[in-house]
């Protein structure tokens, strides 16, 4: 990282960051294209939890190429100034690698929709239709490399 100022090297920072955020872009490569899509996702025990119907472009790509690499941010406040060149944004901010395992069980994927809900507020008591469960797919989100970013005063 170039400005080593700026990095979030503390894990319980990153974990709180991907516990806080909704939204996870995940870049996939289609051939020799980049291809990234905003998910909302959950976040436990150093993966992440998306939701995605059975078949589609994003499926297409993960099952021919599952490594994938993803950004989440949160935070951010744009800081203006009287000089133009002197605006800023504080922001917190997180890009890591990982791969991709597509979950059919449908255990697992209640498992994973539970995880899910509780990133949006809703951690208990959850309750699913067999159909919809049927007519998705769980992308856990292995991570194995992240490393974190911010700008601003945070204390």
């Amino acid at each position: 990282m170039h400005r080593k100022d700026r990095e979030i090297t503390d894990r319980k920072l990153i974990d709180d960051i991907l516990s806080k955020s909704l939204i996870c872009r995940v870049a996939m490569i289609d051939n020799d294209k980049p291809y990234i899509v905003p998910l909302n996702y959950g976040y436990h025990d150093n993966a992440i939890y998306i939701h995605s119907a059975l078949v589609g472009k994003k499926i297409e790509i993960l099952r021919k190429n599952n490594k994938v690499c993803f950004e989440i941010d949160i935070e951010s406040d744009l800081i203006k100034k009287e000089v133009s060149c002197e605006w800023s944004i504080n922001y917190r901010s997180l890009i890591g690698y990982g791969t991709i395992e597509i979950i059919t069980n449908f255990d697992e994927k209640q498992a994973g929709l539970d995880i899910i809900m509780n990133q949006h507020g809703k951690n208990e008591n959850n309750v699913y239709k067999k159909s919809n469960v049927d007519s998705i797919v769980i992308l856990k989100l292995n991570i194995e490399q992240i490393t974190g970013k911010q700008s601003g005063d945070w204390d």
